[in-house]
């Protein structure tokens, strides 16, 4: 599996999917973040299709060289002003509907009865997917190239080229068939008891199979300036626990194509069918023991819940039955002083799981077999391609896959992120961008600072502590300031599994050298293509990828109500997340701590409760409900978003802001400019999943949601109390 760490791992410590991955993206890992909001509605789950197994395992790289110096990009030729463009899609529009009963209808319906949802697509959003189809195009042009043999100027262009080549050379895989998974298989066979399972368990990490736990580094909670090392629960095959536990007809339907879909890839690998139904079973018996042990994805949000300092010479009292010295011993971390053992019940409720009379290990070895197959999925013939595809139907309503390409484009991104950035930015970001960007975010910071001025539920000591916070908040825009280096990483044309077995070993060398280790503050955890951005409480700062600098949430030739509707509200949105149920935890170092006065902590407390109960109540589908505790600080930060970029606006308006003109009013494009960005569909199966497992709500209720709490859009668009835009009871945080 190519594994970058920096963008999943934390769905398993608090249920945040970050990167906007659809069926069949890359699987890709976050290590070592128990909270990154993002403001993406992202992926459902991770659909691990360009895992990669190879025989014999690859030994450990050495570590990469540090960091060299990012070149300034070659800048796009500057965009041609357009006074007075408003930005507003007039096509998006469905003026049949009153923007003060439904404003996404209002907004959007125009948009999304024009643009279906394609085959190879669970949903489709006129931000997010139709940009990330753009930047693929670009991506693929850039490969296709590199592939070619061009670009041997460019830095890693024979690197990427050949990764990206193996990957297409759809005949050499049919000829490599399945026997990249001899390597790893064999390692399975070692599996016979507790003690020789915990060695097993090491190889198959070393190897980029995640199974019955995750690990890598992580910034320790309560002295964010250092690296520990972290376990997390993991290993399930489902989005997550509930979907083994829970008891209606949806849950067991999909239960059962789950077990058809594990069935399916035990066959293909030489089982008789018999035989497969009996070791699916067996997969499932493990995987719902090791659910029923597992935390909520409720509690998974909360910092307090997921950090459990622990001693090298404890690991044994927090899970007796793991070895903890064999399995360290396999990543070469023997050594390692500190770890975080995360979800401390999940690991005692698997130690239990592992005394020789509760699992079976003829079980454990069917279950390790499984995720060994399904890691290696894209590296395999079509057949088995085609198996993992059936499961993502059922689960997600995708109706084709995505062509090579695209899946390929995806790989090779989420192997060498940063080497595919340094051409991608050179074509797509000028200078002029990047620091009218700048100029926004500050902009939006200094409505923070007036806002918390005047803040009545707040107290001076905590309004003190909070203006520090905000005074310390770093911003990363477009690209690093330094690229990474991928000198120690060589690809293999000839055989895909080959290649991204090299990638995971790559990353996860270069990951377990953080541990013992200060805290690289300039290190980013997305790729510059990535369409989203995020805010990290451990670093304190937010990052805006360059992927995301472009319309519909920003562009240079439209006025500033849009502008500070799309990317503005964005920025409002990640600034809010340090400030929201969890970021508020954290303080301006990054450190878990209480920095709230316990009045001031039970009014935050109060109006959030208000905020929750409010999207608690939105239903989709006619009678699923949105989890109004799981999406708790998405929704907070959404309504906190709003409010900044407004104010961040109206302080520019008057001055130096381009007015468009057009039947709508500034405050009325800064709205339309908003819930633009979230114009967009879902199959129906996507959408239960986005509701079962995803913390941030769905695009119609980001939309309604905040903005019927918002006076200044009531008063924008006329309405009236006892329309559905304005909410009697309004909330308010921020």
């Amino acid at each position: 599996m190519v594994r970058d760490w920096n963008d999943a791992q934390q769905y398993a410590r608090r249920v945040r999917v970050l990167t906007w991955v659809l069926v069949h993206a890359p699987k890709t890992y976050e290590k070592g973040r128990m909270k990154r909001a993002s403001i993406s509605l992202s992926a459902l789950f991770l659909p691990l299709l360009f895992a990669a197994c190879e025989t014999p395992p690859a030994a450990m790289p050495p570590p990469p060289p540090p960091p060299v110096p990012s070149a300034i990009p070659d800048p796009a030729p500057p965009a041609k002003v357009v006074e007075g463009a408003s930005g507003v899609d007039l096509s998006a529009l469905d003026k049949s509907v009153s923007p003060c009963d439904d404003f996404f209808s209002y907004a959007c319906n125009g948009w999304v009865k024009a643009h279906p949802i394609p085959a190879d697509e669970t949903s489709w959003m006129r931000s997010f997917s139709v940009m990330r189809e753009e930047n693929e195009k670009t991506l693929h042009e850039i490969l296709e190239a590199y592939a070619k043999g061009e670009g041997k100027d460019e830095p890693y262009a024979k690197l990427l080229g050949d990764f990206y080549g193996s990957c297409m050379d759809e005949p050499g895989i049919e000829k490599a068939g399945k026997k990249p998974l001899e390597a790893d298989l064999k390692i399975v066979g070692e599996a016979r008891d507790a003690k020789s399972l915990s060695k097993v368990i090491g190889k198959l990490h070393k190897t980029g199979t995640v199974v019955f736990f995750d690990y890598g580094p992580e910034q320790d909670f309560k002295e964010a300036s250092r690296v520990i090392f972290a376990v997390h629960q993991a290993g399930l095959g489902m989005p997550e626990r509930e979907y083994y536990l829970k008891t209606d007809k949806k849950s067991e339907d999909l239960r059962a194509e789950y077990v058809k879909f594990v069935t399916s890839l035990f066959e293909l690998a030489g089982d008789a069918p018999a035989k497969a139904k009996v070791r699916a079973a067996d997969v499932f018996a493990v995987e719902k023991a090791l659910a029923e042990v597992s935390s909520t994805k409720q509690d998974l949000r909360d910092p307090q819940k997921n950090y459990h300092l622990t001693k090298r010479d404890e690991l044994s009292k927090a899970a007796p039955n793991v070895a903890w010295e064999l399995y360290l011993t396999e990543l070469g971390m023997e050594k390692t002083a500190d770890f975080n053992v995360a979800q401390d019940g999940y690991f005692k409720g698997l130690s239990a799981l592992l005394d020789g009379k509760k699992l079976d290990f003829a079980k454990v070895r069917s279950y390790l077999t499984f995720h060994v197959i399904r890691d290696a999925l894209p590296t395999l013939p079509k057949k088995f391609v085609d198996a993992g595809f059936e499961w993502k139907k059922a689960i997600s309503g995708a109706k084709s896959l995505p062509p090579r390409w695209k899946r390929c484009v995806r790989a090779t991104d989420a192997a060498m992120p940063e080497a595919l950035a340094q051409p991608f930015v050179k074509k797509t970001l000028g200078a002029e961008g990047k620091d009218a960007v700048n100029k926004l975010i500050l902009a939006v910071e200094e409505a923070m600072k007036g806002n918390l001025d005047t803040l009545a539920w707040m107290d001076e000591p905590t309004r003190k502590m909070a203006l520090v916070k905000l005074a310390k908040i770093a911003n990363k825009i477009a690209y690093p300031d330094k690229w990474r280096t991928y000198d120690a990483l060589k690809s293999d044309r000839s055989s895909y599994f080959a290649s991204a077995k090299a990638a995971d070993a790559f990353e996860i060398t270069r990951q377990l050298g953080k541990v013992g280790k200060g805290v690289d503050r300039t290190e980013w955890q997305m790729s510059p293509p990535t369409i989203n951005a995020y805010y990290e409480p451990l670093l304190n700062e937010m990052v805006f990828p360059a992927g995301i600098l472009r319309t519909p949430f920003y562009s240079n030739t439209v006025a500033s109500p849009a502008n500070f509707g799309g990317i503005g509200m964005v920025m409002g949105h990640e600034l809010t997340h340090g400030f929201d149920d969890e970021g508020r935890q954290f303080d301006a170092d990054g450190n878990l701590k209480s920095w709230w006065t316990p009045k001031v902590d039970q009014e935050f407390v109060k109006r959030a409760s208000c905020v929750e109960k409010q999207f608690s109540d939105y239903t989709v589908l006619g009678d699923v409900h949105v989890d109004g505790k799981l999406t708790l600080g998405e929704n907070l930060a959404d309504l906190g978003g709003v409010k900044l970029a407004l104010l961040a606006l109206e302080k520019q308006i008057g001055k130096n802001a381009r007015q468009a003109q057009g039947d709508f009013t500034p405050r009325q494009q800064f709205f339309l400019g908003f819930a633009q960005a979230w114009c967009g569909s879902y199959r129906d199966e996507s959408m239960r999943l986005l509701v079962a497992t995803n913390p941030h709500s769905p695009p119609q209720y980001r939309v309604n949601g905040p903005l019927s709490n918002t006076p200044e859009f009531a008063e924008a668009f006329k309405c009236t109390a006892g329309q559905k835009m304005v909410k009697k009871d309004r909330c308010e945080v921020w």
